[in-house]
């Protein structure tokens, strides 16, 4: 009896050292392929350094919050500011902005195509400097699905239009150069 589990064993172990060369490949594909298809979020167009951000990009930078009401349910939403996300991608503001510059704004995209508009003006603490932030939580969790993979959150608009979610891409378009 034993050295018929033994043998049976041995054939498994035979069978699968035959089929790691196969699978293995496979299965280090899908790992990749997986990491390569985490959610993304672009900064490009006007900006010196153009990014791709994903979550945990945006967990390593400076964290704030902002809440939103919406039907008598207030969420604190948890992300990294437009701002500093902004500024890491180079582009100017304070006294760099003024001039030409000023007639620059931000078009923010989102999975369906949706898009919104933001002055760059209004998102420079010097100028404007309203708190509009990049979520990825939602009163401490993940972002509800359909919201994924961020959510734009922009507390002192008084419609909530331009809190959009499933955002994807951020670009700055300048109108004059």
């Amino acid at each position: 009896m034993k050295v018929l589990e033994l043998n049976r064993r041995l054939a498994l172990a035979g069978l699968l050292a035959a089929m790691l060369p196969v699978l293995l490949p496979r299965a280090l594909s899908t790992i990749v392929h997986a990491a390569e298809d985490a959610p993304t979020l672009k900064i490009e167009g006007a900006v010196t350094t153009p990014l791709t951000l994903t979550a945990d990009d945006l967990d390593k930078m400076t964290r704030t919050t902002a809440s939103l009401t919406h039907d008598g349910t207030s969420t604190t939403y948890e992300g990294v500011s437009l701002y500093d996300i902004l500024v890491k991608a180079g582009v100017p503001f304070g006294r760099d902005m003024t001039g030409k510059p000023m007639a620059s704004y931000l078009l923010a995209t989102s999975r369906d195509g949706y898009q919104v508009v933001f002055s760059l003006a209004e998102l420079d603490p010097k100028f404007a400097g309203e708190k509009v932030i990049i979520a990825d939580k939602a009163d401490g969790a993940p972002l509800p699905n359909r919201e994924q993979p961020f959510r734009i959150v922009v507390p002192q608009d008084k419609m909530g239009a331009r809190c959009m979610y499933s955002l994807i891409k951020l670009e700055v378009v300048r109108l004059r150069q």
